[in-house]
């Protein structure tokens, strides 16, 4: 999985996990069945209705249009994820760390037809691979790309952090906090620096410094980041 880049408008930088290509694969296959699926149920429906051809192909139409409009309807109603996609836990987000909106889904449902109908997803793997991104085609044309909301595990999912032997902390006011109200801190934080929520992050860095009297020009992302580091390494230390 490749990694890229937000900067906010608040000059925050946030990184981003791009969707592994073998998930959204795997989503897209989810998807497909869902649909087929919708269309089996449908037309075995309409041929318990025992109607005249002209009626059952008129109704088809009229029937088939959720299968059709799968995946602007639901990315747009489930913010950026199908059913698949919410399985596998990746998301459509805008390039620029704002949320996409119904003509960023709408541009990339159109451009699917090159992407994956017309080609079985060949152009889209290949676009893939080369763009870097995690982008398609209709994700260059729209400004989005699919990221990756798995946790991964490591020593940054426990308490501690993983700190190198020459650390040195700098906020020692940190101290005032307890073990399970920090652990609240950095779950708040991975969970908003994970999805690009720098307003949380903002909020979390303001209500620190409010506890603890600190005054730092810190960028918000760093300055919570170093609260962390510092609180694991006193703890560290006892």
């Amino acid at each position: 999985m490749e990694q890229f880049q937000i900067e906010t408008a608040q000059n925050i930088t946030i990184n981003q996990r791009t969707a592994h290509l073998g998930d959204r694969m795997l989503a897209y296959l989810v998807d497909s069945l869902i649909i087929l699926a919708y269309t089996i149920l449908m037309i075995i429906g309409l041929l318990a209705l025992d109607i005249e051809f002209g009626d059952m192909w008129a109704l088809y139409m009229l029937i088939s249009l959720p299968a059709f409009l799968y995946y602007v309807l639901l990315e747009t109603f489930m913010d950026g994820q199908t059913v698949g996609k919410t399985v596998m836990k990746i998301r459509v987000v805008k390039l620029d760390g704002s949320k996409p909106g119904f003509s960023s889904y709408f541009v990339r449902w159109i451009l699917r037809i090159i992407d994956v109908v017309l080609t079985t997803g060949g152009v889209a793997v290949l676009t893939i691979l080369i763009r870097g991104n995690g982008q398609r085609v209709g994700d260059i044309a729209a400004g989005t790309t699919v990221i990756s909301e798995k946790k991964r595990i490591s020593l940054k999912d426990t308490l501690l952090r993983d700190l190198p032997e020459d650390y040195k902390p700098q906020f020692p006011q940190v101290t005032i906090f307890k073990d399970r109200e920090m652990q609240t801190i950095k779950e708040f934080y991975d969970a908003a620096k994970r999805n690009g929520n720098h307003n949380v992050i903002v909020s979390l860095s303001d209500q620190i410094k409010k506890v603890t009297n600190i005054a730092s020009e810190m960028n918000p992302i760093d300055f919570v980041d170093r609260i962390i580091k510092d609180y694991s390494y006193y703890t560290q230390q006892l």
